[in-house]
């Protein structure tokens, strides 16, 4: 069962599946979480939350909160993208996932969250640019996720 948002303006389509993104993007920041926290949680409980200025001191909850909330947001966008294209095959919507996952990384991971964070004085500010491996595998975890749980609740 799918709950869709539709409206028709000028031609264009803006149906989408906005459950399946904010579990999918919730489900996928879990899991991309967990995966932080076991190869480098300094990640997650220092640096994503001095992106606002809440760390230090370090807070693994504190990361785990707002990391779901990019989660979520990301995976709206991503709801709306699919949607708006038209994708709706289950191996077409994991691979548009790893994509999204790739894309997140690139432009808000590797060069958005480096000068965000200097920006706001983080004791966890990475260098500009920071095309990080793990940080790779992480939001590709995230995308794969996403694109599974979108594509089961989108039946």
């Amino acid at each position: 069962m799918s709950t869709e948002t539709k409206d028709m303006t000028e031609g264009v389509s803006t149906e989408f599946n906005w459950r399946g993104g904010v579990i999918g993007g919730a489900a996928g920041s879990i899991v991309m979480g967990l995966l932080i926290t076991a190869m480098n949680s300094p990640t997650l409980a220092v640096a994503i939350p001095s992106l606002y200025t809440l760390a230090p001191p370090p807070s693994l909850a504190l990361g785990f909160v707002v990391h779901i909330f990019h989660g979520v947001v990301l995976g709206l966008v991503f709801a709306g993208a699919v949607g708006a294209l038209g994708i709706a095959d289950r191996t077409q919507l994991i691979g548009v996932g790893v994509g999204w996952g790739v894309i997140t990384w690139a432009v808000l991971a590797a060069l958005i969250m480096p000068l965000w964070l200097s920006a706001v004085g983080s004791p966890a500010s990475p260098p500009f640019p920071n095309f990080a491996p793990p940080s790779l595998l992480w939001h590709v975890v995230y995308g794969v996720v996403l694109g599974v749980v979108y594509s089961v609740l989108d039946q």
